[in-house]
């Protein structure tokens, strides 16, 4: 059952936003609204995240991904759509009852840490629980879980500034989870991190997500980091979702040139399975075994098969069972009934270079497609210099203050991915206690 479902959301910055939904409803583009001083952040994007699973949002910079992620906790009011969690429709609420929700029920981790540095690591962690009105004896007990199981038993003490990157980020972790929010919105908070220390937080996610079972939606323009991660992916470009599906619906079912160009460079094999790249097993019968003997039954398939692997077995442990012999590797489900079979064709086929994806490009069944994107194919090289030339900075954020959108309405599309990275993940207005703990000559600053 799903969680969280977005319709029909748009996000337009500039002058009279509600006209410039109506020209895009109308079939206006983005450059002809850009053209007029009016930037649509968010165009038309819809989608639904059942409990338990990731949801990764995916696009390059400037692509819309962060607006969207805040349109789904307030911290930027959609212009049209609505958005609800569990029911309850997050834009027809009052500011209060806004604050509760994101102080309560959704956690935000961004990609800059927003540690206090004035604060120890506990304290940090703690600090949500802290503007829910916790008391303190409490508040340290669940803070104190909540990094442990992040991995940081044993650091409670310590400032931020004796930390690693990675450990910062999972502070910031611990301080999503000591709330027990049921959504957790994570804005490429990895992407800052060095690839081993990136890897080593995507498993600590997974792994407390096998525990957890929480909601969560992850945005990044990592396409690797979002095939690992995502239950389900939405690909977005221009402000427009153009796909959603599992990884290996989009690797294997592109929706058009634009995706088909950007998955080319995914390690196939880490993400497909067996159970997503065979063929029906009646396809092997017919054919002829290591002996000389023609295979006519299931039975005799299985006899003479150099392996047998599960449906979730990943592609690339199929490479050495498929060059032991001239038989295919049989597929069998979680009860041992055979499903399928890979040849070794059907494995060299999906993972040659253009493969699938080439061929298959515009056939996936997608969601929100635009029409705009199935034009002259985008390569690679154009998408990495999209990303490159995309600016980066932006103001920082103080760690808590102000209205949830304020600082949304002031950022046009290419600034608008960074502009809040300093927030805290509690609660856009709660006030820090000045100096409480730690050493009192530290000023209370954005990030750490």
């Amino acid at each position: 059952m799903a969680r969280l479902q977005a319709e029909h959301v748009y996000k337009v910055f500039g002058r009279r936003p509600e006209d410039a939904v109506r020209r895009l409803e109308d079939g206006a583009s983005r450059e002809e609204l850009r053209a007029d001083g009016t930037t649509a952040a968010v165009i038309d994007a819809s989608f639904s995240v059942d409990e338990g699973q990731i949801f990764v949002v995916m696009g390059l910079s400037g692509s819309g991904k962060s607006t969207l992620l805040r349109t789904l906790n307030g911290l930027l009011e959609p212009t049209a759509g609505s958005v609800r969690f569990d029911g309850q429709d997050l834009t027809s609420l009052s500011d209060k009852e806004l604050r509760k929700v994101r102080s309560e029920k959704i956690s935000m981790v961004f990609q800059h840490f927003a540690l206090f540095p004035h604060r120890s690591v506990l304290e940090n962690a703690a600090y949500g629980l802290e503007v829910q009105g916790v008391p303190r004896a409490e508040r340290d007990k669940r803070a104190t879980e909540a990094l442990h199981l992040a991995g940081l038993e044993g650091w409670e003490k310590s400032w931020p500034d004796e930390l690693s990157g990675g450990m910062q980020q999972r502070v910031g972790l611990a301080r999503a989870l000591a709330t027990d929010a049921d959504l957790l919105l994570m804005d490429e908070s990895f992407s800052a991190l060095d690839p081993l220390i990136r890897r080593d937080m995507q498993d600590q996610l997974l792994e407390l997500q096998k525990t957890l079972k929480k909601t969560i939606v992850f945005i990044t323009h990592d396409l690797n980091e979002a095939m690992r991660l995502g239950d389900r992916i939405a690909v977005m470009r221009d402000g427009r979702i153009v796909q959603t599906g599992s990884a290996e619906d989009i690797l294997l079912r592109p929706a058009n040139d634009y995706v088909a160009s950007f998955i080319q460079d995914v390690d196939r094999s880490r993400v497909l399975t067996a159970g997503a790249i065979m063929v029906d097993a009646g396809e092997v019968l017919g054919s002829t075994a290591e002996d000389g003997e023609t295979i006519r039954t299931a039975e005799e398939f299985l006899a003479a098969t150099p392996a047998t692997v599960h449906l979730d077995t990943p592609v690339a442990e199929l490479f050495g069972p498929c060059s032991a012999g001239t038989v295919p590797v049989a597929v069998v489900d979680a009860d041992g009934e055979l499903a399928g079979a890979v040849p070794v064709r059907r494995l060299l086929s999906v993972l040659s270079e253009g493969g699938q994806a080439a061929g298959t490009a515009g056939r996936a069944d997608a969601t929100d497609t635009d029409a705009t994107d199935t034009g002259a194919a985008q390569t690679r090289t154009e998408a990495r210099a999209s990303e490159d030339a995309t600016p980066t900075g932006g103001k920082k954020a103080e760690p808590v203050g102000g209205k949830a959108d304020a600082d949304g309405k002031k950022t046009a599309a290419d600034r608008e991915e960074t502009a809040a990275d300093g927030k805290a993940d509690v609660q856009p207005d709660g006030k820090p206690d000045g100096m409480t703990g730690g050493r009192p000559e530290d000023k209370v600053i954005a990030g750490a």
